[in-house]
């Protein structure tokens, strides 16, 4: 279970690659881009890492839904594991595990909720059948069987119209997007004899510093 890297442009990757403002941005979208063109599975999949109370790490692979200088975006109820944790650790990291292009971007940094009119209007966007679900699904919750979650599902449907309704759906209140600000974003392509290129940027003092990191 060894993979040889190096087959997708090594030595591609250097501190000069990253530019702009802030000067992650431009190059993490590119590679996305080409991760979306490459047709690899859920390119916008990431690995998010939180804290608990207890300063035990969780990870989970969830679905980012913006991107932009601020940082990046996803959605979850705010009652799961990893919103209760993000409310007494508010910090987080998010890796992008873009295996097929041997690559992946790493961010991380203070995590904050994105406003209520961010949500509602990412809201409007996912299919009714997604809404209804994360109305019905108290995250992270024990459920007896997949028969009562179908149960409180179908529940759910009923009193909001139907799946194949048209009244609009109204976003929970406990529910609605994070954003990890990062300072510090750090992209990695596969070399060959493990000669992997590393680079780091890190926000200091409001500026970005630019490096390259020993594999």
């Amino acid at each position: 279970m060894r993979v040889s890297y190096g087959g997708s442009g090594t030595g591609g990757l250097t501190p000069d690659s990253l530019s702009g403002e802030p000067v992650w941005l431009d190059l993490f979208e590119r590679w996305l881009a080409e991760g979306v063109s490459a047709q690899i599975p859920e390119p916008n999949a990431m690995v998010v890492a939180t804290v608990d109370a207890e300063g035990v790490p969780a990870t989970r692979t969830v679905l980012c839904k913006g991107v932009d200088a601020r940082g990046i975006v996803f959605y979850t109820n705010h009652d799961s594991d990893k919103g209760r944790a993000i409310a007494t650790h508010p910090v987080a990291s998010a890796t992008f595990p873009w295996v097929a292009m041997e690559r992946q971007v790493h961010f991380r940094g203070p995590v904050t909720q994105v406003s209520r009119e961010e949500t509602r209007a990412y809201w409007t966007t996912r299919p009714r059948g997604s809404q209804l679900g994360a109305i019905a699904s108290e995250q992270s919750r024990p459920i007896a069987s997949r028969a009562a979650l179908e149960e409180q599902a179908a529940d759910v449907a009923r009193r909001a119209g139907g799946v194949d309704g048209d009244a609009p759906i109204d976003v929970p209140d406990n529910w609605g997007g994070y954003l990890i600000a990062p300072t510090v974003v750090e992209f990695w392509q596969g070399g060959a004899n493990r000669l992997h290129d590393r680079v780091r940027a890190s926000l200091v003092d409001g500026r970005w510093d630019v490096a390259r990191l020993q594999p």
